[in-house]
C-alpha cells in the first residue's frame, strides 16, 4: 500500500508520540540525507552519523521544524544535515581527510577495455573536483545536481536568497569544466584512437 501521508501529517503523529509515523519520516529521507551528507563529508561512516544525528535531533524536538517558515520538511532536513556537516568539518578538519582519501581511492584494473578505464577515470576526477570546490559551491551543486532540488529549496537549505544559491551553482559548473576539460579532451583523443 503506498504512503500517501503528507510529512507534515506525520510530523503532527510523531509530536503526539506516533513511533510509526516517525519511523515513516525516517524511511522517506533518510537515504537522501545520508546521500547529502556522504557526498558533503567524502566519508560515509561521518555522513552516517551525521543522518543519525539529524532524525534524532527531529525525534527529540520537531517543534524546531515550523513549516509556516515556508520550508518543507525535506528542506529542512536538508538544512540540518547540512550544518551538521558544517560542525564536522570545524571538529575534524575534514577538508585534509576528504583530499587524502580522494587520493587513496585506487585505479580501475588495467584489464578492462579502454572505455571503462576512461569512465572509472572520468568518474573519480568528477568526484574528487567536486570535493575541491569551495565548500559554499560544493554543497548547492549536491544539492542541485543529485538532489534535484530547485533554487529556492536551496535558497532555504543553505539559509542564501535564491539569486546567491544560483551564482554559487554557476561558479561551481564553471569550475568543473575548467577543471574536466583536460580529461574530456584526453578521452576524446584516446576514443578516436583504435583500442590495441
Amino acid at each position: 500500500m503506498p504512503d500517501t501521508d503528507t510529512d507534515e501529517s506525520l510530523l503532527e503523529r510523531a509530536r503526539a508520540g506516533d513511533e510509526d509515523a516517525f519511523l515513516s519520516i525516517y524511511t522517506r529521507h533518510r537515504v537522501a540525507m545520508y546521500r547529502f551528507a556522504c557526498r558533503l563529508l567524502g566519508d560515509s561512516s561521518a555522513a552516517e552519523d551525521v543522518t543519525h544525528d539529524c532524525f534524532l535531533s527531529l525525534f527529540k524536538h520537531p517543534e524546531r521544524f515550523d513549516a509556516a517558515r515556508g520550508a518543507t520538511l525535506r528542506t529542512y532536513l536538508f538544512a540540518a544535515v547540512r550544518n551538521l556537516s558544517l560542525k564536522q568539518f570545524r571538529r575534524a578538519a575534514q577538508e585534509t581527510l576528504i583530499d587524502e582519501a580522494a587520493d587513496e581511492r585506487s585505479a580501475p584494473d588495467a584489464e578492462q577495455p579502454l572505455s571503462r578505464v576512461l569512465e572509472a577515470e572520468l568518474s573519480a576526477a568528477v568526484r574528487a573536483t567536486v570535493e575541491r570546490l569551495p565548500a559554499l559551491q560544493r554543497e548547492v551543486l549536491i544539492l542541485f545536481e543529485f538532489e534535484n532540488l530547485s533554487l529556492q529549496e536551496i535558497a532555504v537549505v543553505v539559509g542564501a536568497e535564491a539569486n546567491t544559491a544560483k551564482s554559487r551553482l554557476a561558479r561551481a559548473r564553471a569550475g568543473l569544466r575548467r577543471a574536466l576539460a583536460p580529461h574530456l579532451e584526453r578521452r576524446a583523443e584516446l576514443v578516436g584512437a583504435p583500442e590495441k
